[in-house]
């Protein structure tokens, strides 16, 4: 997230940050405080940046950092007229207030001119040490001290205020609202942007790209959910009532305006006219036995909307293979996309067989970040994000990758959907052996 901000916003990490991989504390160069400002409006994953004054891997190594220090950097905000506290912040050992004080003493040298306000300081300063990730090993002294001056929070409070939970319109597979702004971070969302979700669902992929700005639509196969119909989700609630529907959760938060439609439609037969449409496509695709993977086709059953429904809308449809919703979504990506615009999207693995080899891949498109959510100890997800760098021509219509080079698609003889198939079911019994 924070390397897809940056790239949105500016700057990069530090090269010192290559001594520190597993520290909670990151190091960036960011070329302003304006850009650092911005970052920080958008990520839900970083808790503060603050100006770095000086680091080291023991006290001393601190306090000569700080003397090293510019001091006309530093007496801008040293000023006899202003208000200051210092704060301290240990990662993985508490310490008393005893040991606090001390270490905030022990900064003396510094030249504060301004009085301690610890209600309502102008500025606020933190000594932050990093004790490492082990809670069972916890060191004497820290691997790692920082000082600096505090300059915004992170957007963590939106992970509550967009709580699925007190969500108006929500279903059996509703995105935690934390992932849904990562993935729209991912996906470098910004104002006036279209985004759009070809597995749409309860919209709760637009929620987030719509909080940052951007308009948005989807699509969808099942039509009681598109037109909030059927049996609710929701515990202790039979049905879904009059007003439940995507248009509604973007107005619950005041983001209608951003709303463009959802429609019923099938991903795997696009409705759009041809061109480059969309900034970015963010999705989830369904897998499992919560969410069914269907499709428009000739197999001979129907399936009719619930008793609720006011319309008796029938269609036919098929199974849908997962390796073959993930070869088309890469494929309307390649072809719908802008250059430069990303999609993002959740790809469940089975972790004892995986391998980046299965990653389905496009000639159109670049694999930027792969990141792991487990969800059992033998099944996880995880998050792909692609960038289009190349633009669609007709030879790339039915491309993938195997073996380092592009071939041509052969429908359900992919190599990958017998992992797929196995993935699939894999969920499947997991889920089953939950709900029991």
């Amino acid at each position: 997230e924070i390397t897809s901000l940056l790239s949105l916003y500016g700057g990069q990490f530090s090269s010192e940050q290559e001594i520190h991989v597993n520290s909670p504390f990151w190091i960036l160069n960011i070329p302003s405080e304006e850009m650092a400002r911005g970052l920080m409006k958008r990520t839900v994953c970083a808790k503060s940046v603050f100006e770095l004054w000086g680091h080291g891997s023991s006290a001393g190594e601190l306090y000569a950092s700080l003397k090293n220090y510019p001091v006309d950097k530093m007496l801008p905000y040293l000023q006899s007229d202003s208000t200051y506290k210092v704060h301290i912040h240990t990662f993985n050992k508490t310490l008393t207030q005893a040991q606090k004080v001390k270490k905030i003493d022990a900064l003396e040298f510094l030249p504060f001119k301004g009085k301690v306000n610890l209600k309502n300081p102008e500025h606020i300063f933190w000594i932050l040490e990093d004790y490492g990730m082990d809670p069972n090993n916890v060191p004497e002294e820290p691997f790692h001290l920082y000082f600096g001056r505090w300059i915004a929070d992170g957007q963590r409070e939106l992970i509550e205020s967009y709580s699925v939970k007190r969500r108006h319109f929500i279903g059996n597979t509703s995105m935690d609202a934390c992932l849904s702004f990562i993935m729209a971070n991912h996906g470098r969302v910004k104002p006036n942007d279209v985004v759009y979700d070809p597995f749409v669902g309860t919209g709760g992929l637009l929620i987030s790209s719509a909080h940052f700005g951007a308009y948005v639509c989807g699509t969808d196969i099942d039509y009681n959910t598109i037109h909030g119909l059927g049996k609710a989700s929701r515990k202790n609630q039979k049905w879904r009532g009059p007003d439940e529907n995507i248009r509604a959760n973007l107005r619950q938060y005041g983001l209608e305006e951003y709303y463009l439609d959802a429609l019923v439609s099938d991903s795997s037969r696009p409705i759009w006219r041809k061109g480059m449409l969309f900034d970015a496509i963010i999705t989830d695709p369904p897998y499992g036995i919560r969410e069914a993977t269907r499709r428009m086709g000739s197999q001979k059953e129907t399936v009719k909307s619930a008793e609720r429904s006011t319309e008796n809308h029938i269609f036919v449809s098929s199974n849908y293979h997962l390796s073959d919703i993930f070869f088309d979504l890469l494929k309307f990506a390649a072809e719908y996309l802008v250059m430069g615009g990303r999609l993002v999207y959740w790809l469940p693995v089975y972790r004892p067989e995986y391998t980046e080899e299965i990653i389905p891949r496009h000639p159109c498109l670049k694999l930027i970040s792969n990141c792991e959510q487990m969800l059992s100890s033998h099944t996880s997800r995880r998050l792909i994000t692609m960038e289009k760098v190349k633009e669609f021509k007709d030879q790339d219509q039915n491309s993938y990758l195997l073996d380092g080079q592009y071939m041509p698609y052969r429908g359900h003889n992919s190599f990958r959907e017998k992992y797929f198939s196995g993935v699939t079911k894999r969920i499947a019994k997991e889920e089953k052996d939950n709900q029991k």
